[in-house]
């Protein structure tokens, strides 16, 4: 679904953020991109999306370049994005943010549809429906930003770190969130540095330190695997000195 050739990005000429990285996420599957605060995480999503433009390499989606497309163009071809900030605005109401996450679909049948698939997955946003986003819990806001994702009907969704600022019982609640939209066929590609709860989830993933893949597999591969063991799967933070 989305794949990633020898994709190079930066933010000046002299300096490269993200260096030959290759990666594909397959349809109807959640896959994994693990690494250490500074690795070129949030970097990477920026690029898929065309916040940050490649300077090498390509992207294709459902088999299509994204090669020219602006963030909105790509956004309209099926992909969502939940970024680490969460991005909501506080003084919408908790429909009101739902809403614009169906912006584009103005057919209000389809929007109440969507808003009644997301109430399946999210049950408590339908109790807050008239509350103010930013008077919501933490957990609560984690939980607004992906069902509003899941207000444009992606194919897929992208996730930055949701796990972030969260204490553990609510990390749990998202994570089960994330697998229930997963189970109903939209893809997952999420970004995070929870590797314990991540590679329960995913069916493969990607290391990546310093700009670039250090290593990949499936669940199973990385789970044993005694780079991602000693950096993430013991109760130290993730080390900045992956490999090492």
């Amino acid at each position: 679904m989305l794949e990633l050739k020898s994709v190079t990005s930066q933010y000046d000429k002299n300096v490269s953020v993200l260096r030959n990285i290759s990666l594909v996420a397959d349809e109807g599957m959640t896959t994994c991109v693990l690494g250490p605060n500074g690795a070129g995480k949030s970097t990477l999503v920026k690029t898929i999306v065309h916040l940050v433009q490649p300077s090498a390499g390509s992207i294709t989606f459902c088999g299509t370049s994204l090669a020219g497309l602006k963030t909105h163009e790509i956004i309209k071809r099926g992909i969502a994005v939940v970024p680490e900030s969460r991005q909501l605005f506080p003084k919408l109401t908790v429909a009101e943010t739902l809403r614009l996450g169906a912006y584009f679909e103005k057919d209000e049948g389809v929007i109440r549809a969507r808003l009644a698939k997301t109430f399946e997955i999210f049950p408590i946003l339908e109790q807050r429906l008239d509350q103010l986003s930013g008077t919501l819990s933490g957990g609560e806001l984690g939980l607004l930003s992906i069902a509003r994702a899941l207000m444009s009907a992606p194919k897929m969704i992208i996730l930055d770190e949701p796990s972030m600022g969260l204490a553990p019982k609510t990390v749990s609640r998202v994570f089960r969130a994330i697998r229930d939209i997963n189970r109903k066929g939209i893809t997952i590609l999420i970004i995070e540095q929870n590797a314990k709860k991540t590679l329960a989830m995913a069916s493969y993933g990607y290391i990546l330190q310093k700009g670039t893949i250090l290593t990949e597999g499936d669940r199973a591969a990385l789970q044993q695997n005694e780079i991602v063991q000693k950096a993430y799967l013991s109760n130290q933070r993730p080390s900045a000195e992956l490999g090492v």
